[in-house]
């Protein structure tokens, strides 16, 4: 099943999107560093917040189902760019983990997050270092994923 987005020009190298089904709304705006004012996530901004949101989701729907903890769980990214051709090079990623998770839970959300949808529809040539942190760890050890 498809779903119908839509997106208007607003002028100044500003777009606004809606979503079909429910309606919201979201407005892009270009880089500072591509001609724009920088005023809102920008196209590729969107694109990388989207890896993010959804590594989150997924492994919210396998912690709902397998009574996991999830709670507080939450990501920081970064965008990098590369220039010719201008497109997303690499999207580092931590995954700050609700405490309480077990070595086999951890496991499980880890694969879940690195095969979701978004994570497998990226060009492979972007660098996706995703790295899991979990508040239970001696010294907030990281776990790390390719």
């Amino acid at each position: 099943m498809g779903v119908e987005m839509t997106g208007t020009y607003e002028g100044g190298l500003k777009v606004r999107l809606r979503h079909g089904p429910s309606g919201a709304e979201i407005s892009t705006a270009a880089p500072v560093d591509n001609h724009g004012d920088g005023s809102s996530f920008s196209p590729t901004d969107l694109c990388a917040a989207s890896l993010g949101a959804c590594m989150v989701t997924v492994m919210a729907i396998v912690a709902e189902r397998d009574g996991i903890p999830f709670a507080g769980t939450a990501f920081v990214l970064e965008k990098n760019m590369r220039a010719d051709p201008r497109r997303i090079d690499r999207i580092p990623v931590t995954l700050r983990m609700a405490a309480g998770i077990t070595p086999e839970q951890r496991r499980k959300l880890e694969h879940t997050a690195l095969t979701c949808p978004v994570y497998r529809s990226l060009l492979p040539e972007i660098e996706k270092d995703v790295r899991f942190v979990y508040p239970d760890d001696a010294a907030e050890q990281a776990s790390t994923a390719a």
